[in-house]
């Protein structure tokens, strides 16, 4: 009955999952209910194909009428205004309170501290650095289609934490005031088919280009070691963790792509 009930109203799932994952006034259009935003994280990938197809877009697009660097940076620009930089903070927060805080309770102060931190700073500067120089790596096209593939799937293996171990604050001090509940087999098997179709048919089109098991499993082992340490630190996930997650098995697998195709 709980399956039943959760699969019912995969609608106002969706929009939550629009609504919360990009800065697009979805809202103006349909209003979930509150609870429906304790399952976005189960259309977290399908919130990326939209993400991705903004970014490869801008960037394959506007590299036929600048320079190649100059497309880059608009790509990643797009990106970071479409999403309000939602992960790219998670990314910094992380950072600084894994960086700064010795035990958990410290750790999660640190994280929720509006402010950035010398290890928030540093964490961007050399993420933003390593995806700008491993996209220019690659041709317009293959950079394009990377994107496209990439970000779904990095997003559905990140997605993974929250069956793995328990959010480690409580609703009432959550950043968002929301709590992600765990999903239902159903919905796991949607969130498969999300970030497993677009990496799919990206590797059928690159025809043996790329080593297939390369570009599976090198995110994935990059989610594993990150959950250990996670784990060992805070004994539980935050919102900043999912968002750090995503970014750095999508610059895996980024990296892996430059590997077999620069």
């Amino acid at each position: 009955m709980e399956i039943l009930q959760n699969t019912s109203n995969w609608y106002d799932r969706l929009w939550a999952a629009l609504i919360f994952f990009t800065r697009l006034p979805f809202w103006r259009i349909y209003q979930p209910p509150k609870n429906a935003y304790q399952g976005v994280v189960e259309f977290w990938p399908l919130a990326g194909w939209l993400t991705a197809g903004v970014m490869a877009g801008v960037l394959y697009g506007t590299s036929m009428f600048f320079s190649y660097e100059i497309a880059i940076v608009l790509a990643i620009i797009s990106r970071l205004l479409l999403t309000g930089a939602l992960h790219e903070d998670g990314l910094a927060d992380f950072f600084d309170g894994f960086g700064g805080g010795r035990d958990r309770q410290r750790i999660l102060e640190i994280m929720k501290d509006s402010h950035i931190g010398t290890y928030g700073v540093l964490a961007l500067i050399v993420y933003f650095a390593l995806l700008f120089f491993v996209l220019h790596s690659l041709s317009p096209a293959d950079a394009a289609l990377a994107i496209l593939a990439v970000d779904p799937y990095a997003k559905m293996v990140s997605a993974l934490v929250i069956q793995l171990m328990p959010y480690a604050r409580t609703e009432e001090t959550a950043k968002n005031k929301t709590v992600y509940r765990k999903f239902p087999a159903m919905a796991g098997i949607g969130l498969a088919i999300q970030g497993l179709l677009p990496i799919g048919l990206y590797l059928w089109w690159m025809q043996g280009r790329i080593e297939w098991s390369s570009l599976i499993f090198m995110p994935c082992l990059t989610m594993y070691f990150l959950y250990l340490y996670i784990w060992r630190r805070l004994r539980g996930y935050t919102g900043d963790c999912c968002g750090a997650l995503f970014l750095l098995t999508e610059l895996t697998a980024y990296l892996v792509i430059s590997y077999y195709l620069a």
